[in-house]
């Protein structure tokens, strides 16, 4: 076989992956519209879809479910390109938004714009929760934390020359400080505040509106559209930043701003949605394993797994029980065991 043929035999399998994955995404968004306590069957999807009427199906399926299947999407892909990101740069395969405490200082930041700086209200009396008034109060804030978090990285990474693995464990320490502002939040806050802040911190889909996925996708264009731009660089810092800088990469400078982009993307999902876990580990990983480590591809897989995997909870979560839960609880009971052996796999190595 010729290395033209092998090339292109090499770049079609990986295609096909990619195409394959959006038609997943397709199918799984239709299913889950159809799932639910109003019956709909796939032709009155499609025609709503097309021609909403007004009618009852047609909120059902416009203002209820297409959401929160375009948030599932859009939140998964996300995460999950900022988890690859962070595991080209920092040549970890353990990084992640959620393991290197990102997520958790986006949380906090963002609690910190709903209930001191005003950037939502808590409403309801049964079952409170935050509604977002002001998105670009909760998304600074929640960005400025986020970027607090990344500084602390990037400053162990150039000025303490930390290893791979220490910087996996002060992400921990990271998550533990700010947990601990999330719960002065919690003790300061009233009875319903403290209910909408435990409700919105399990991570929720059931909140979404329209002006939010404007928002998150736009900042998600933005940003994938920039991390693909500098997909070479990420090749070639996976291979070490001796070759990197031979290259011609500015190491520290791509390191920063791509932190930073992952860092916004983190604080705009965790704004709206509070902390989805692991959904920037799980996605990369399967990506990878199935299509390799070349960021060309990996970008877009990783982008293509995080939205089948939160869809997938997301369909669970809803679905699989006599209550809907929070899908930040399936997606941190699939995350944690994998964490785990991801763990004990690098520790055999």
């Amino acid at each position: 076989m010729t290395a033209a043929k092998a090339y292109l035999r090499y770049t079609r399998t990986k295609v096909v992956f990619l195409v394959s994955g959006v038609l997943a995404i397709v199918l799984l968004t239709v299913l889950t519209i159809r799932l639910g306590a109003t019956e709909l069957d796939y032709a009155d999807i499609v025609r709503l879809l097309l021609w909403p009427d007004g009618s009852w199906s047609s909120t059902v399926v416009w203002d209820l479910r297409l959401p929160r299947a375009i948030a599932a999407v859009l939140a998964g892909a996300a995460l999950g390109v900022a988890g690859v990101v962070m595991q080209s740069i920092l040549r970890n395969p353990l990084a992640s938004p959620f393991t290197l405490g990102i997520s958790n200082a986006a949380a906090f930041g963002a609690a910190l714009g709903i209930v001191v700086f005003g950037g939502g209200s808590m409403v309801g009396s049964v079952q409170a929760f935050s509604m977002v008034s002001d998105p670009l109060v909760v998304t600074l804030c929640a960005f400025v934390c986020a970027m607090v978090a990344t500084g602390v990285i990037v400053v162990l990474m150039q000025l303490a020359e930390c290893t791979a693995e220490t910087i996996v464990l002060a992400g921990l320490a990271i998550n533990a400080i700010f947990g601990t502002g999330l719960a002065l939040l919690t003790f300061v806050a009233d009875d319903v505040a403290i209910a909408s802040i435990v409700f919105w911190q399990f991570g929720s889909l059931s909140k979404v509106s329209w002006s939010s996925l404007g928002l998150i996708a736009v900042v998600l264009v933005v940003v994938a559209g920039f991390f693909f731009w500098k997909r070479w660089d990420y090749n070639a810092m996976e291979a070490g930043e001796e070759v990197a800088r031979g290259l011609g990469v500015g190491v520290v400078g791509v390191r920063l701003v791509s932190l930073s982009a992952s860092a916004l993307l983190t604080a705009t999902v965790v704004s709206f949605f509070g902390i989805i876990g692991f959904i920037g580990l799980i996605g990369p990983h399967i990506a990878k394993r199935l299509i390799g480590n070349d960021n060309r591809f990996a970008l877009a897989g990783s982008m293509l797994v995080g939205a089948l995997v939160l869809l997938l909870a997301h369909i669970v979560s809803s679905y699989a029980f006599s209550v809907a839960l929070p899908v930040g609880l399936i997606t941190s009971a699939i995350g944690g065991p994998l964490f785990l052996a991801l763990l004990l796999r690098k520790g055999k190595q």
